[in-house]
């Protein structure tokens, strides 16, 4: 395990958290950032300043959320969980007034009672705001009360917009080994502000971005989302195009962190608003539904990417066949997953019919999000995995089309 360096005025330990199988997107992002980031189960791991916080929350568009890690070290008793905690540098992270959430697991270690462990964390944290309070005279208030112990997966909280300015713990104590993390993000980051109305199963814009990321797509290639719903991939891919920093119209949590500095938050979001473009791409979507475009179209326009993006009432097979023969371009989509009884022999034919329509237009390559890589095969196309990751708790896979001729993947 690296040797952890606490948090200090101007130096964080981070965190990037994704979704099982997207890491190493997340990774590319960060690079792309000038960041060198450690894959690690569930995200990247790098560390940077102030800057290099505000910067990953804003632009990374396939991290669920960024967290600062405050502290690592080994813990087999109670005593020892509270005496290390109170040593952690709480205070940076604490608000002045407001909520707390504890998110605490425990896997393979004497300490295994998460109720408890969130106990003792939270008189760590009491103790450290009265340190605070007594060193300063105010600044900080110790009235908050209990803090909220929620589950490692339960995400309600956040997805109801339940508390959303409520600072989040992430405890997590594996083989006695104790890791605690402050929550930079807020609300998770695929909450961008733009999908304010959304269709049926509905793809979390995290996801839809690594789709677009994955495939292989270059900026100024033609991108086409046939069965489009409230728009997602198509408003990720005119982002991307235009440079436009997914993050530009939300808050996060660090804003209420006593080491917030405005002004460098304020000039990390002009340079990344100055650097965005105005280029037209041709990015599409189209929908059998179009209370689906409706939305869609409205989605784009809060995301300011309306004039990037053409969107169309059109069933998938008068869309595919509509596609220029010898132009070259993407066709992006998250299919159906025939999750209900009935659907499996709609879906092979859809499945067959992306397939035979491209199969004439061989400049053309497909992209589908798929909870059954036996479907891909009705296709007839040479399709290999990008990623493998879950969608909605359904466990899916990324597939794309090789070029004629590609070998591998």
């Amino acid at each position: 395990m690296p040797a952890f360096h606490p948090p200090t005025d101007s130096r964080f330990q981070l965190f990037a958290s994704t979704a099982l199988g997207v890491e190493s997107i997340a990774a590319g992002e960060l690079k792309s950032l000038g960041v060198r980031g450690r894959q690690e189960i569930g995200g990247v791991a790098f560390s940077g300043d102030l800057d290099r916080l505000y910067q990953a929350n804003l632009w990374l568009r396939t991290a669920s959320r960024v967290v600062a890690r405050l502290g690592r070290f080994h813990a087999s008793t109670f005593y020892e969980l509270e005496r290390r905690a109170k040593k952690l540098p709480w205070e940076k992270f604490l608000p002045a007034s407001g909520p707390m959430m504890l998110r605490v697991t425990c896997r393979k270690s004497r300490l295994y009672h998460s109720d408890a462990v969130a106990e003792r964390v939270m008189s760590a944290i009491s103790h450290s705001v009265s340190r605070a309070v007594e060193a300063s005279g105010d600044g900080f208030s110790d009235e908050r009360g209990d803090a909220e112990h929620a589950d490692e997966n339960d995400e309600r909280t956040k997805e109801a917009g339940i508390e959303t300015e409520a600072q989040l713990f992430i405890v997590r104590i594996v083989h006695d080994q104790v890791e605690i993390s402050a929550d930079s993000s807020g609300e998770l980051l695929h909450r961008r502000g733009y999908r304010q109305e959304i269709a049926k199963a509905p793809l979390r814009e995290t996801l839809a971005a690594a789709m677009v990321l994955a495939s292989g797509w270059q900026r100024g290639e033609p991108l086409l989302d046939p069965m489009c719903g409230s728009g997602t991939i198509p408003i990720e891919a005119a982002l991307i195009a235009r440079g436009i920093a997914p993050g530009a119209q939300r808050k996060f949590q660090f804003m209420r962190w006593p080491t917030f500095d405005e002004r460098r938050w304020n000039a990390v979001l002009e340079n990344a608003r100055s650097s965005a473009t105005r280029a037209i791409e041709t990015i599409s979507g189209t929908d059998r539904d179009a209370g689906a475009i409706g939305a869609a179209r409205r989605n784009a326009e809060r995301a300011g990417v309306a004039e990037t993006i053409q969107f169309s009432e059109k069933a998938i097979s008068d869309t595919i066949a509509g596609l220029d023969d010898a132009g070259t371009g993407w066709v992006l989509t998250n299919p159906p997953y025939g999750v209900r009884i009935g659907e499996g022999e709609d879906l092979r034919n859809l499945y067959a019919r992306l397939g035979a329509e491209l199969g004439t237009k061989p400049g053309w390559r497909l992209g589908v999000l798929t909870s059954d890589t036996g479907l891909v095969g009705q296709t007839r196309l040479s399709m290999v995995s990008r990623f493998d990751t879950r969608n909605g708790g359904i466990p899916v896979s990324f597939m794309v089309s090789k070029k004629p001729g590609q070998k591998g993947g």
